[in-house]
């Protein structure tokens, strides 16, 4: 029996199509250099409010597509993604800082789009 994860991705597979992930990556590589985005920012942004974990995965597929800003891309709480290690290190080489709790201070870094 699929669980409802597996349904998820499944719905995912159909919807998330080359098109989509250009989209997508259209609006992260306007992230201005020194400045952070959420995924519901840019689910929103492309008028898809409630699929911020689409853009996730479109982001994990974001090398096969060239070379975009994937790493100014946290969650709604400043979080950075769990399998990106470099993410933090790009970020302080832009000039972000980290509160105590490891996250992107997302009233004074976030993108204005």
């Amino acid at each position: 029996m699929p669980t409802a994860k597996s349904c998820e991705r499944m719905r995912m597979k159909r919807v998330l199509d080359d098109r989509l992930i250009d989209e997508i990556l259209s609006v992260v590589s306007e992230i201005s250099e020194g400045r952070v985005a959420s995924y519901g920012q840019i689910a929103r942004l492309i008028g898809r409010e409630k699929n911020s974990r689409m853009v996730g995965k479109a982001l994990s597929m974001a090398g096969f597509y060239g070379d975009y800003p994937c790493h100014r891309v946290v969650n709604h709480a400043g979080r950075l993604a769990p399998h990106f290690p470099e993410q933090r290190e790009r970020l302080l080489s832009e000039g972000v800082e980290f509160r105590e709790n490891g996250c992107v201070d997302m009233k004074r870094y976030q993108w204005e789009a």
